[in-house]
């Protein structure tokens, strides 16, 4: 399969989905796709503009009372339908998502379609299972009772890492609890989004309920969170983009949910599986090349398996395949532009001076020089106030500083503004269990890094940002609670009257 031919083909009318219509943007800017692993561009489109941002939202503010009105067995029916369009499209999804990002084609096949198509069939279920607080008499004279509803047309902004993923956790629990949307993905990457929205009207989901702006920040992003008929905003991002979202979201007093960036520390006290806890290592600080806001970048190894996990490490690292990411023997593709890959380089040149670089610290030659590649990187030596320590890199790179004791963990830990995952490996059980209490993360693995499962919440805390994907606690973030309270007694004259009528 000629995949840049056959892409081209299929987006051959723009890149923008509003109203269940594939077309181009209206902004005037042309803009292409390119596969970080050549360089090449595959896709030209125009960008939308504020015009494109208008015509979505109005579209899903005329599919709004019809797809609320649904019965929960209605939505959940088509949502169902849309996890059976995109299994059966699965091969053309992971292969469309590899080259928008490059990422190792095992990767997209085995992670993220099937989470896609897992996630899917989880809405479906959690559609019919609205929770709410029992009806009750809790004054005595009232029956009181909560209803769960959608809070109306909702904007999300989703990242470049995960396209496809990102794109379900914000399409799939706004729109089963009876929202419409308007997603803008990332321009880098918009073409599995745009395939999700088409396979939604495939599966029988209305025009308008979900839609697609692919636009820049500064234009459609910002012209979509500041709307005025856009009633809450979900962003998934960097920390820096998401202030700049919550400030423009509380102009119209709008709900707002925010995943934001992460530095998780992965903590090896000295009783832990060594084995275990060097592929956990390394597997958890390279998926998607490092691209990961979960993934383990500050690696904290308490003395007596300091170096002999440090070796472990880099000796890994050496034998991780960069390559080609169509071809199923690559580990590790390339990351999501040049740009992105001099950010990266960046920090470890800086870390040079005060750091020490265990293993890898460059991009690699011959054919791989034409993508944006770089080498497994491993640097010890570095000071906890260090920048390669407390700021976010996405790439991959893995920082591994010793430990003593247990309360110093905790303290290292928690020594950083963000607070999305963490892991502690350890074989004892009453560690486990501080560790988990006391590290201050939305999610903290023990003897693991990195898997997520539809039943669960996905979201952090700090500057990691606040509110949960995934899960039946997303429908915390995409429904209304209101409380109904009716008479029971049918007595015109209540008795809290007389406060206002006197003794009469």
């Amino acid at each position: 399969m000629d995949d840049r031919q056959d892409v081209s083909a299929r987006f051959a009318e723009g890149a923008q989905y509003i109203g269940g219509r594939l077309r181009d943007g209206s902004s005037g800017v042309r803009h292409h796709v390119v596969d970080p692993a050549t360089g090449e561009a595959v896709l030209g489109f125009e960008l939308a503009g504020a015009q494109d941002v208008e015509e979505a939202v109005a579209a899903a503010k005329e599919a709004l009372p019809g797809w609320a009105g649904a019965t929960p067995g209605e939505r959940s029916a088509a949502l169902t339908a849309l996890a059976r369009a995109i299994d059966a499209r699965a091969e053309e999804f992971a292969r469309t998502e590899t080259l928008q990002c490059g990422k190792p084609i095992k990767l997209s096949t085995e992670f993220d379609v099937p989470g896609t198509v897992d996630n899917a069939a989880f809405f479906a279920g959690a559609a019919r299972s609205l929770e709410g607080r029992a009806a009750g008499e809790y004054s005595g004279d009232h029956t009181s009772y909560v209803r769960r509803e959608p809070i109306g047309v909702v904007g999300s902004i989703a990242p470049w890492n995960y396209p496809l993923q990102m794109a379900a956790w914000k399409i799939l629990p706004a729109i089963a609890a009876g929202n419409t949307i308007v997603l803008k993905p990332s321009e880098l990457t918009p073409l599995t989004s745009v395939m999700f929205a088409r396979a939604a009207k495939e599966a029988g989901i209305p025009d308008g309920v979900v839609n697609v702006v692919t636009g820049a920040g500064p234009d459609a992003g910002e012209r979509l969170v500041g709307h005025p008929d856009v009633a809450m905003t979900s962003f998934t991002g960097s920390t820096a983009v998401g202030r700049r979202v919550a400030e423009i979201a509380t102009r119209t007093v709008k709900r707002l949910h925010l995943e934001l960036g992460g530095k998780a520390p992965f903590v090896v006290f000295d009783d832990a599986d060594l084995e275990a806890a060097v592929n956990g290592a390394v597997a958890g600080s390279l998926i998607n090349t490092g691209q990961d806001c979960t993934a383990a970048t500050r690696a904290y190894v308490q003395r007596p398996l300091y170096e002999a996990f440090v070796s472990g490490v880099a000796d890994l690292f050496g034998q991780v395949r960069l390559g080609d990411p169509f071809d199923p023997s690559t580990d590790l593709g390339p990351l999501i532009s040049q740009s992105q890959a001099d950010r990266v380089a960046g920090f470890v040149d800086r870390a040079r001076s005060y750091a020490t670089v265990v293993t890898g610290g460059g991009a690699p030659g011959g054919e791989l020089a034409k993508g944006a590649y770089y080498r497994p990187t491993l640097v010890t030596d570095a000071a906890q106030d260090s920048e390669i320590v407390q700021k976010e890199i996405f790439g991959p790179v893995l920082v591994v500083l010793p430990f003593d004791g247990d309360d110093e963990a905790v303290a290292l830990a928690n020594d950083t503004p963000y607070g999305l995952a963490a892991s502690a490996w350890t074989r004892d059980v009453y560690r486990s269990l501080r560790a988990t209490r006391e590290i201050k993360a939305g999610c903290v693995w023990v003897n693991d890094h990195i898997p997520i499962i539809s039943e669960m919440p996905h979201g952090g805390c700090k500057a990691s940002g606040y509110g949960k994907d995934m899960s039946q606690y997303s429908f915390d973030e995409y429904t209304q609670i209101k409380h109904v309270m009716q008479d029971t007694t049918g007595v015109a004259r209540k008795d809290w009257h007389r406060t206002i009528f006197g003794d009469r």
